[in-house]
């Protein structure tokens, strides 16, 4: 058998040897430089239309290179490594340009143990893969014959590295499993879609929550029912918890947006916003969580961050160059890509669950509205907290019970009044898309508009 774990040793030896060419030429040409390297793979397995379609496998790096000259931030990155000459000049033309750098390059430091890599990742076959799928498929086809399944499987593998000239130094690789399938049922004009998936460092070997989860779904939207324009309690399933809620939150907690005096929060640390049943941390030290990492993409490393306890506001996110200028300290939340400079941003979001059963919330309710996915949502005023979002799937309440699909709704609102207006919190968390947990929030009042 292959050995994966000799594999990647030998994959992050190269490419620290890779950064440190490009460190080692960088640092001759500034006062100060950085360089951030990701190579990756990725084996996607396809299904279309209840069948397997397609197998691919994609790999890929990369580097990004920030140096400070005469006082200036450059950025320059590239996939092209085997010219590095072009990398440094591309930072040194935009370090002209750049904003003036209010930041140095941490040294050496201390990480956190954060275990998000598993050899045995690799050691799932193309066949297992297939026959993952294969079962999702059945299972949604015995529930149902009239469903057209499509998703997929996949498993990935990627090392990142990050050296600067003050000495700092990161290096660690992770693993990926996903899968995710979509259930369509199409009745003349009328189209249900419902969807859900699992992400994880480990294997995946048992999908029977995602299983479950949309066969829910399908039984849920099995008849429509009609919604009238008026304001009424929503119940947000996790997956449709982070546009509505967390999304304006993030931005007001942004040390960016504080520092450019933007977020209503500005003036608010340590003091009540929202319900004080609402809490929610940043926590990128999580072990075995595919968004957890050992530090943030500029070295400084991963701790926990309550940034809302007991509905107060708690810390601020803030990368090294927002930090510098806020005249604070990082907080580990410098975030990046291979060709941007680093924002802040949260790394693993936990909302704390409440005590109270989904079952308990709907059967306390004359009338409602959940929504369990949205389509295009966002918001008119992100800062302000106002949402406006249209319902991909949603379901209506009557006498405690679901008792049908809504079609043509939307709702709209003000993300910080709707969490001062809480009914319930619920007790039924789960991880959506590898680093957010959320449960069921059951809302008071929130705007419900029908069309037809």
């Amino acid at each position: 058998m292959l050995d994966w774990r000799g594999l990647v040793i030998a994959t992050q030896a190269s490419t620290e040897s890779i950064a440190e060419q490009i460190l080692a030429a960088a640092s001759k040409e500034g006062e100060e430089a950085e360089v951030f390297y990701v190579s990756s793979s990725s084996t996607p397995v396809h299904f279309e239309a209840n069948q397997i379609k397609a197998v691919d496998s994609n790999e890929s790096s990369g580097a990004a290179l920030r140096l400070i000259k005469n006082g200036r931030v450059g950025f320059g990155s590239s996939s092209d490594l085997g010219n590095i000459d072009s990398l440094i000049s591309s930072a040194i033309e935009t370090s002209q340009f750049g904003a003036e750098a209010k930041f140095q390059f941490p040294g050496k430091t201390d990480l956190p143990e954060v275990p998000v890599f598993d050899p045995s990742v690799n050691d799932v076959s193309l066949e297992e893969m297939v026959a993952l799928g294969q079962h999702v498929i059945d299972e949604l086809r015995a529930h149902s014959d009239e469903v057209q399944v499509e998703g997929g499987v996949s498993h990935s593998t990627s090392t990142i590295t990050l050296l600067n000239s003050r000495g700092g130094q990161v290096s660690y690789a992770r693993t990926g499993f996903r899968i995710g399938f979509e259930a369509t049922v199409i009745r003349g004009e009328d189209m249900l879609f419902t969807f859900d998936g699992q992400s994880s460092v480990s294997p995946i070997t048992d999908p029977s929550e995602m299983i479950a989860a949309i066969i829910r779904q399908l039984a849920w939207a099995k008849d429509t029912a009609t919604v009238e324009t008026k304001t009424m309690p929503v119940i947000l399933m996790p997956a449709a918890v982070p546009s509505i809620l967390l999304s304006p939150l993030l931005a007001g907690l942004s040390g960016k947006s504080v520092l450019q005096g933007t977020s209503p929060l500005a003036e608010k640390m340590g003091e009540k916003i929202v319900d004080e049943r609402f809490t929610m941390i940043d926590d990128s030290t999580l072990p075995w969580i595919p968004a957890s990492s050992p530090s943030d993409d500029e070295g400084i490393a991963s701790r926990r961050l309550p940034l809302i306890e007991s509905g107060m506001v708690g810390t601020f996110l803030y990368d090294l160059q927002t930090a510098g200028l806020a005249g604070t300290q990082s907080t580990g939340s410098g975030e990046r890509g291979l060709g941007s400079l680093p924002s802040p941003s949260a790394g693993v979001l936990v909302v704390g669950e409440g005590d109270t059963s989904l079952d308990n919330i709907i059967a306390d309710m004359s009338e409602g509205l959940i929504v369990e996915a949205l389509l295009g949502a966002g918001q008119s005023n992100v800062l302000g907290g106002d949402f406006n979002a249209n319902i991909l799937l949603g379901y209506k309440i009557e006498n405690g019970k679901v008792v049908g699909r809504v079609k043509n709704t939307m709702i709209s609102g003000n993300a910080y009044k709707a969490l001062n207006n809480l009914i319930a919190i619920g007790n039924d968390g789960r991880w959506v898309r590898g680093g957010l947990f959320a449960p069921t929030i059951a809302l008071a009042d929130v705007s419900v508009s029908a069309n037809g």
